[in-house]
């Protein structure tokens, strides 16, 4: 009788320990300061300048000192 009664059980043990949770944030938990709505607001994001890519070497271009240095 006992094998039966903790399977039948588990699922109102599991909702009484999320309600008495809550219950414990909603109530003994400080409360975050309430701040303006104004000051939530954040700048919007404003990517960085991509960097300039170097030129590119084409296929014909002999492998140079000067050429190696870029």
């Amino acid at each position: 009788m006992y094998a039966l009664t903790l399977p039948a059980s588990t699922p109102f043990v599991l909702l009484a320990t999320v309600l008495g949770l809550s219950w414990w944030e909603d109530h003994i938990l400080p409360t975050p300061p309430t701040e303006p709505a104004e000051t939530l607001i954040e700048a919007p994001f404003v990517p960085a300048v991509p960097a300039q890519l170097t030129e590119l070497l084409s296929v014909d271009t002999p492998l140079t000192r000067e050429v190696a240095r870029r």
